[in-house]
């Protein structure tokens, strides 16, 4: 497992495919009654997605993580030569369409959220932010003067800009100076070092408890940095938004399931609904192909809008 964690993060891979690949590759070794993977090769990995698919029935996207994870464990950790890997099938993953709020219902889950959660949910609607975007947002990617916010890092390795709402611009300007006074207390205990990309906590030894470097939606607890075991002041949790937006939900009697992802699907639907370029909102979102951004206009388009049924003549 050790060499698992090396060989992924000698490829700049995130915490997150990390604990992915780790997690598939001892799942794999437990489904075979705990054998070295060098003692097995595709029959066992088909064996093992078969299992996957049929008896636990998971989603064609949790197949094909396990199989990349265990290709990755043998061609890049194991270094074995196996070209019938490259003939395991993958699972297809269906084509389905985005949930998306109105613009009443974004109102009436807004109106049940306060503090960081109702921030939060304004990253997500009013600029079109990942949840994991708007919780990694630090100080210094925030520009209030230009309206926008630069996303670092986003998916796929990709910054880039998109615009910040002027909806939650006082929200945000008042949580930056709370957030700069609790920074001024954490200082002099010690207590305000964050978590740094890559080697730039060697590279600028101060970064880590500068102001421009902190969080802007920090958790109220101090945790571990799992790869470095330093105790920082982390950002809020991905579970905790997840449960804020789903208690606003139930408390606005939406009739749907709700997870903050959905404001990322709301704010690309009515954008385009309001007559923006698909391309700008491409550029938005972050998306590497327009293919990707093209499904919200299947969204704009679905039951025949603007027909009327024949029911009704």
């Amino acid at each position: 497992m050790g060499e698992v964690r090396r060989q992924v993060r000698v490829r700049g891979y995130s915490l997150r495919t990390e604990h992915a690949y780790v997690g598939w590759t001892r799942r794999f070794v437990a489904f075979h009654g705990g054998r070295h993977p060098r003692g097995m090769g595709a029959e066992e990995i088909a064996g093992f997605l078969s299992w996957l698919a049929v008896e636990r029935r998971v989603a064609p996207s949790t197949q094909n993580q396990a199989l990349n994870a265990l290709v990755f464990l043998y061609r890049c950790v194991l270094e074995l030569d196996m070209p019938e890997l490259d003939g395991l099938v993958r699972a297809r993953r269906p084509r389905r369409l985005p949930v998306v709020l109105s613009e009443l219902e974004v109102r009436r889950l807004m109106a049940h959220l306060n503090g960081a959660a109702w921030l939060l949910a304004g990253l997500l609607y009013g600029s079109g932010l990942r949840v994991t975007e708007a919780l990694r947002l630090r100080v210094k990617d925030v520009h209030v003067e230009r309206r926008e916010i630069r996303v670092r890092d986003g998916k796929g390795r990709v910054d880039r800009v998109t615009m910040l709402a002027e909806a939650v611009v006082s929200a945000l300007e008042a949580r930056l100076r709370a957030r700069r006074e609790e920074w001024e207390r954490d200082v002099p205990l010690g207590r305000a070092g964050v978590s740094l990309p890559d080697a730039l906590v060697r590279k600028y030894p101060g970064a880590s408890t500068s102001w421009p470097w902190q969080f802007v939606l920090v958790s109220p607890r101090l945790s571990v940095d799992p790869r470095t075991g330093r105790r920082a002041r982390h950002h809020l949790s991905e579970a905790w938004v997840q449960r804020a937006i789903r208690a606003a939900a139930r408390a606005a009697d939406l009739d749907r399931p709700v997870t903050p992802h959905v404001l990322r699907h709301s704010f690309a639907t009515h954008l385009l609904g309001s007559g923006a370029d698909i391309r700008t909102v491409q550029e938005l979102l972050g998306h590497r192909s327009v293919r990707t951004t093209l499904i919200y206009t299947h969204v704009l388009s679905r039951a025949g809008r603007g027909l009327r049924s024949p029911l009704d003549r």
